[in-house]
């Protein structure tokens, strides 16, 4: 059945960048150069759990409690380092200014096999393209960083929107934006509950990028599953 499409929205992180390395690695290398040992997976360790209590206390980078979203991290890579034994607080400080420098880099992130290809022909078979992520502010410049923000008409961060996946109201905003009702809409991303069942909720296609080998989780219609971003073109060609 030819799905009748304007609009595609797109998750980033896992779907179209990933990190070059696990965070605790990052931070530990940072911490290095700042004449500090700490250990990278201990760091990792500290990062999970520092990173799940900042997000239940204050979901969505604090924005409805008042805080920045730039605070929010610092406060996490704090915490991380404190967790993992560090005391300097001036070095703290100085660490948890220039890692949240860094991640807004493309010295963090590297573009996903395919992505750039992928986008450039969705947007040459003439679909409307947009971002839905949950993400910080830094989001326009990482995805500019590593040269692909041209391929959007629009980048919808959680922050700005106010809501995150799985919530529907994010995507409400994105169709807006991308001027499409949600039928003529397809998500694509690589979370079951935020990206497949939270656009399809929302009334929109949805397409799940699921790497070969990565059949736990629910079961999903074979022709709505991506082993690789390269073989969207062919579930959505006009």
């Amino acid at each position: 059945a030819m799905l009748r499409l304007r609009l595609l929205t797109w998750d980033v992180k896992d779907t179209l960048l990933r990190l070059r390395q696990p965070v605790g690695q990052s931070y530990a290398a940072e911490a290095r150069a700042h004449g500090l040992q700490v250990q990278p997976e201990a760091l990792g360790r500290s990062y999970r759990e520092v990173y799940g209590a900042q997000s239940r206390r204050f979901p969505n980078y604090g924005r409805g409690q008042g805080l920045s979203s730039r605070q929010w991290w610092l406060d996490v890579v704090k915490q991380s380092f404190r967790l993992s034994g560090v005391q300097d607080e001036a070095a703290l400080t100085k660490l948890a200014e220039k890692l949240y420098r860094d991640y807004c880099s493309s010295h963090n992130w590297e573009v996903l096999p395919g992505a750039a290809e992928t986008l450039s022909r969705c947007r040459q078979l003439g679909f409307r393209m947009g971002v839905v992520s949950n993400f910080d502010s830094r989001l326009e410049a990482i995805l500019s960083q590593c040269n692909l923000r041209h391929h959007f008409e629009f980048v919808l961060t959680s922050e700005a929107a106010g809501f995150a996946k799985p919530d529907g109201r994010i995507f409400e905003q994105a169709l807006r934006l991308g001027g499409a009702r949600p039928e003529q809409a397809a998500h694509i991303g690589d979370d079951y509950s935020r990206d497949y069942r939270a656009a399809r909720a929302a009334g929109m296609h949805s397409f799940l990028l699921r790497a070969a080998g990565h059949g736990e989780g629910p079961e999903v219609p074979p022709e709505h599953v991506l082993p690789t971003l390269s073989h969207l073109l062919a579930r959505i060609e006009k």
